[in-house]
């Protein structure tokens, strides 16, 4: 992560669960899932939105005790997003996505929001992290001053249903892996973490198809996903995790390179390949994003 953005807390499956439905709330930290997102957003109708606003903080609370992370979707409409900020704000919620994000300037008008709520609550400043949920072909364009909008931003994904609809394609591996390669790049670019996957988020009875998203997703640098089921927290848990075998070379390489190094070595030849130090710093992403 750059000096300028906080770190991102390792959370690698974070499922959605509607803000409204107390039945699933009350499951939801038993799905094994790094983090819940309570949504306020698009899973909970309008007639809903007071209600699940409403019972916000007793299941942040309930999830904090239970030792789970706990993210809030919003709503980005004049209609809802100030009054969703005021429920979640809170010490015990630890992120917001942010949807439909097309600039910096979303980004920003929140976490404005964010600080004077922060500041009249008492929390410590900067408690609340922001994720970036780029929905629209729109603000492709616009990435990089996405992820550089604000400090408070740790991460950016891509919605891909929403996303496809805007690009009237259909969602699948063919056509989002260029724009989940530009989430990438961009993130990269700006320090911040990169989530999802080039795939259906909705799709979750294929978990043949499921899987083969979160492979690529790995190969892509991505360290966490979104999720609306549970059944794809496993697969995603799995399937972005470090395999055995991983973990133990990159030890081995790191320990390698750091002898080379007191030879005054800035390459060295590693199980028949040579690496210098972008490999080994991505060797030490790998055994950072285990702890």
């Amino acid at each position: 992560m750059s000096a300028n953005n906080p770190v991102y807390p390792g959370w690698r499956s974070l499922l959605f669960v509607p803000g409204h439905q107390q039945q699933l709330i009350d499951k939801a930290h038993t799905r094994g899932a790094d983090a819940i997102i309570l949504d306020l957003e698009d899973s909970v109708p309008s007639s809903q939105k007071k209600i699940a606003r409403e019972q916000l903080i007793n299941a942040a609370k309930k999830l904090q005790k239970a030792g789970t992370a706990t993210l809030v979707r919003i709503n980005q409409d004049v209609d809802h997003v100030t009054k969703d900020l005021i429920a979640a704000i809170s010490p015990h919620v630890d992120a917001l996505v942010i949807p439909k994000v097309e600039s910096a300037t979303d980004i920003q008008t929140i976490a404005k929001q964010v600080d004077e709520l922060e500041t009249l609550n008492n929390m410590t400043a900067g408690h609340t992290r922001l994720l970036a949920l780029i929905e629209s072909v729109d603000a492709l364009p616009r990435l990089d001053e996405i992820a550089t909008a604000h400090p408070r931003l740790v991460a950016m994904t891509l919605g891909s249903e929403d996303f496809c609809a805007t690009a009237y394609m259909r969602p699948n591996t063919t056509t989002l892996m260029l724009p989940s390669q530009m989430i990438a790049f961009a993130c990269r670019r700006a320090g911040i973490s990169p989530l999802g996957f080039p795939g259906s988020i909705a799709d979750y009875n294929n978990s043949e198809a499921f899987s083969a998203a979160i492979s690529i997703a790995k190969q892509l640098g991505m360290v966490g996903a979104f999720c609306i089921h549970p059944k794809q927290v496993g697969i995603i848990n799995t399937g972005l995790a470090a395999t055995a075998d991983e973990i133990e070379n990159a030890h081995k390489l790191i320990e390698a390179f750091a002898a080379a190094e007191e030879l005054g070595l800035g390459a060295i030849e590693f199980q028949g390949k040579m690496v210098d130090m972008p490999v080994v710093l991505r060797a030490k992403e790998l055994l950072n994003l285990q702890l």
